[in-house]
């Protein structure tokens, strides 16, 4: 991996204010932002920059981790609460209703991504089983998987994954690609008519990275978010790993770096990681008319920060 990051912090400006844990940030062709609010909802950014946020109606508060727009207007929600999880659809006019809460005739535990499949598939993350989440902020635990859910029904088709985070489909729609943070790779699936083949790594990270965000851009390569250190690395064709930016203190680094290798990492850990100006970044979304701006999201921002990439990101709708 090159050291040296290719953007410097100074071209970084912000967009947003006010945002409630905005670690997922969707954008559409209309110039549109999306990002997950954590008071319940979703925060609407528009290309004039005004702000409208709809939180859903719900007898439970939502907390959304992953969002996905559907072509209706609505949002699928991937509701990461402290016990219980699913996946929801809140309407524009803030109704909310179940898409799947249950699996196998069991709950689904804290969810954390949801992903529309370009067949009509939809591709859900849950990171752990264990209670607390904490307690899976380690190497030695896979107890991660992955829902599909087609033609209305749900079917777990991975498990046994490494702290199970966003999950893709790639540009030539033969693999879903995952990133397991706490395992710290990042793989990919075969898709198959009726789930999903055989894992298959596709990239080890080494100290202080830990995997979150994925998306792809138009050149091949593969574009991977990293909480605590607020990496953004970029994976080319020929599986070479460069650093876009980074944004984080050596020394707290390597602290939750020893805490992690003794097993001893913790929410609070997360919580606190933060950079000179980045908050934790955890997603990223490819904008613009000419799909070269990246926006960040983030776990401990009120803001998306925002840069020029040298390779536009994929289409959107």
């Amino acid at each position: 991996m090159d050291v040296e990051p290719v953007v410097d912090l100074s071209e970084l400006r912000f967009v947003g204010v006010g945002l409630q844990r905005p670690e997922c940030v969707v954008a559409t062709s209309d110039g549109t932002l999306h990002v997950s609010d954590w008071r319940g909802g979703v925060t609407r950014i528009a290309a004039d920059r005004t702000q409208t946020t709809v939180i859903g109606r719900h007898e439970a508060a939502l907390r959304p981790n992953g969002i996905a727009v559907d072509v209706d207007g609505s949002y699928l929600i991937a509701h990461l609460g402290d016990d219980t999880g699913g996946v929801f659809r809140l309407h524009p006019d803030g109704r909310v209703e179940a898409v799947v809460d249950e699996v196998d005739g069991r709950p689904l535990p804290p969810t954390n991504f949801v992903h529309f499949g370009p067949d009509g598939r939809v591709w859900v993350t849950v990171s752990t089983r264990r209670r607390p989440r904490q307690s899976a902020y380690r190497s030695d635990v896979a107890d991660g998987f992955i829902v599909q859910l087609a033609d209305g029904v749900a079917t777990i088709v991975a498990d046994d994954l490494g702290y199970t985070n966003e999950a893709r489909v790639d540009p030539t729609e033969q693999y879903l690609y995952v990133n397991e943070t706490f395992a710290r790779r990042l793989s990919r699936f075969p898709i198959t008519p009726t789930g999903l083949g055989t894992r298959e790594t596709i990239a080890r990270f080494g100290e202080g990275t830990y995997p979150d965000g994925l998306e792809f851009d138009q050149r091949g390569g593969i574009w991977v978010t990293s909480i605590i250190s607020n990496r953004l690395l970029r994976i080319d064709a020929e599986g070479e790993v460069e650093c876009v930016l980074a944004d984080a203190d050596p020394a707290e680094v390597e602290e939750v770096e020893r805490r992690y290798v003794a097993n001893e990492l913790t929410s609070e850990d997360l919580n606190a990681a933060r950079g000179t100006i980045l908050a934790n970044i955890s997603s990223l979304a490819f904008g613009g008319p000419d799909r070269r701006q990246v926006y960040l999201g983030c776990l401990g921002g009120e803001r998306l920060a925002t840069f020029r990439s040298p390779y536009p990101g994929p289409a959107s709708w």
